[in-house]
């Protein structure tokens, strides 16, 4: 909310974002894109074999996959794929060795 309890629109050059290690997973690495209402969106990176462990989502999950291909809850995800996942689903997500996977996520549980 702005200043006078109007709404507002939060504007972000990605590129000018700092990539940061996830807290919760090794080889893990998120850019925060923007925060409201709670949620947040965020670009991730998974390095080659990395794993995000089973974590339960305390609102929904958006996904879109923009490179490289993933697993998540054993199905593949190639890029331009997305995954919605609702509020209390449980979601393991991987990378195959030797790719990359970057995707735009709107839960912020990957911090």
């Amino acid at each position: 909310m702005s200043k006078n309890g109007e709404p507002t629109i939060i504007f972000t050059d990605s590129e000018a974002v700092p990539w940061q290690n996830s807290k919760y997973a090794k080889g893990v690495r998120v850019k925060n894109l923007g925060k409201a209402n709670g949620r947040a969106m965020q670009l991730v990176q998974f390095e080659p074999g990395a794993t995000f462990p089973m974590h339960e989502h305390k609102g929904p999950e958006f996904v879109f996959l923009l490179e490289g291909d993933a697993v998540q809850n054993d199905c593949r995800l190639a890029a331009g794929w997305a995954a919605v996942a609702e509020q209390g689903a449980k979601v393991e997500t991987g990378v195959r060795a030797g790719n990359l996977r970057r995707g735009v996520e709107g839960d912020g549980a990957f911090r």
